[in-house]
């Protein structure tokens, strides 16, 4: 798969986009339970954002907030540098379409073949605007997609035919089929084993690096964030390589020769970040609460 760099449609022009996605502090609410309480970050295209925190803590809300499914009480939500903090669910169908979302154990059709769920997002993306879909070319991005995963050879099978592992690995396909600026990834590691697990974040990576694209994962394994602020994928070999420059240098060396995956840890409690800093600053915690995410 091969994709543009990242742009925004702004009154007919376009535009490099700076920021992918903004919250400016915002807060939410559920009657007397606290959702969210005054978050702020930025994204810019090819960062990362890895959000731990206990269960409750508003890790999912925060996902749920940034594609408009949930609406703050204040503050602002900055998307492909457009405020969308008031508008409709009608309008935010087209910039949706540009956020690609890797659900909680992959969330896919049970009733529908591999290839008919990679290419709903297609599918209902030409349906919005009232064009037929082109069905040889969203067969031919499904299977691009897929293979861009390893299971080009699962198009007829359903769900329930494939394991957890393979499950995971079709959500994150449907995600990127369209080739969005921004991932949303909830959970996307959650019950597979060690293997399995970083079999995913492989393939999360190695979305990054092709297509230089902006990704919020929520997870509850340090060693998710670990990978994506450590290693890099590598189109010659296929493989993941640890990120430090082929000068010689080493982790051993000094820590200044590491190239910067900009991978950004984000903990949250009760609705607020309690941490936010890169992986180091991470280790290096001594608050109780941050230090249980913190493999040490």
């Amino acid at each position: 798969m091969t994709g543009p760099a990242p742009n925004s449609t702004v009154n007919g022009s376009t535009k490099p986009i700076e920021n992918i996605l903004r919250f400016e502090d915002v807060s939410l609410r559920f009657g007397d339970e606290v959702g969210l309480e005054h978050v702020s970050f930025t994204v810019r295209a090819g960062d990362t954002r890895v959000l731990l925190g206990q269960a409750g803590s508003g890790k999912t809300v925060l996902l749920k907030v940034a594609m408009g499914l949930l609406k703050p009480d204040s503050g602002r939500v900055i998307l492909f540098d457009q405020d969308v903090t008031d508008w409709p669910e009608a309008k935010l169908y087209d910039i949706r379409s540009r956020v690609g979302v890797l659900f909680q154990e992959g969330g896919l059709f049970d009733s529908q073949t591999v290839e008919e769920n990679v290419a709903y997002p297609l599918v209902n993306q030409r349906s919005r605007i009232d064009t037929p879909p082109d069905w040889d070319k969203v067969h031919e991005t499904v299977v691009s997609a897929l293979r861009f995963v390893e299971l080009e050879k699962t198009l007829e099978k359903f769900p329930s035919e494939l394991s957890g592992g393979m499950r995971r690995r079709v959500g994150i396909a449907r995600a990127i089929v369209t080739e969005p600026p921004l991932v949303l990834y909830d959970s996307p590691t959650a019950g597979l084993d060690p293997i399995t697990a970083n079999t995913i974040m492989a393939l999360v990576i190695k979305e990054r690096d092709l297509l230089n694209t902006a990704s919020l994962i929520v997870t509850h394994r340090y060693q998710d964030g670990n990978l994506m602020a450590n290693f890099r994928y590598n189109p010659s070999s296929g493989q993941l390589e640890h990120a430090w420059r082929k000068n010689g240098s080493s982790p051993n060396s000094g820590g200044n020769h590491q190239l910067d995956l900009r991978t950004t840890f984000m903990v949250m409690r009760d609705g607020k970040v309690v941490f936010e800093g890169p992986e180091k600053e991470l280790m290096a915690t001594t608050d109780e609460y941050v230090g249980k995410f913190v493999k040490r």
